[in-house]
């Protein structure tokens, strides 16, 4: 089991706050989750930040990835456009987390949400270049490299491109299998 946990998406309780704060403030993987310079972060500031995200995009779907019961960060749809039907696509693991299959398990679960249940028809996202494995989970769930904004990032002291992928829901579609449609 510990190769291919159980993956599942669900809403946020309070005793999700200790993991999701871990996740936010780590300074490792920072500048793969933000535009800003990083710094420590407090918990009163993390706190705020997730009230005024979700104040200011009321449409954001937010969900806490839970491998094997336990919570291991989080995976979101915003940026929603309802008109043009597309939104972007985040997640952010622990460290133990990753390399697991649990980010696949969840970018695709997310993914099946966004076209199923929200009736988007196009899903975004952004990735600094280095990330192979992040580039890989999203190749397997169906996104294509779309462009690259070319040295946008600064990034553990070097700066690096970010790929700009995306994803149709004809596309994913047509790559399901016949039972799964």
């Amino acid at each position: 089991m510990a190769d291919h946990p159980a993956v599942t998406l669900r809403s946020g309780i309070d005793a999700d706050l200790d993991v999701l704060y871990r996740l936010g403030a780590d300074l490792g993987s920072w500048e793969e989750r933000n535009a800003s310079p990083p710094a420590p972060l407090t918990r009163a500031a993390f706190v705020a930040r997730l009230e005024r995200e979700a104040e200011a995009q009321p449409d954001s779907v937010r969900f806490v990835v839970e491998a094997d019961g336990t919570a291991v960060g989080g995976v979101s749809l915003f940026g929603v456009d309802r008109f043009a039907g597309h939104a972007e696509v985040g997640i952010g693991l622990v460290p133990e987390a990753r390399g697991r299959g649990i980010g696949t398990a969840a970018i695709a679960q997310i993914v099946e949400f966004a076209f199923v249940r929200q009736n988007l028809r196009r899903l975004h996202l952004q990735a600094i270049a280095s990330n192979a494995g992040a580039l890989a989970v999203y190749e397997r769930a169906g996104f294509v490299e779309e462009g690259r904004l070319r040295e946008h990032a600064w990034v553990r002291g070097a700066y690096e491109d970010i790929v700009l992928m995306g994803l149709l829901r004809s596309d994913w579609e047509a790559g399901r299998p016949a039972s799964a449609s």
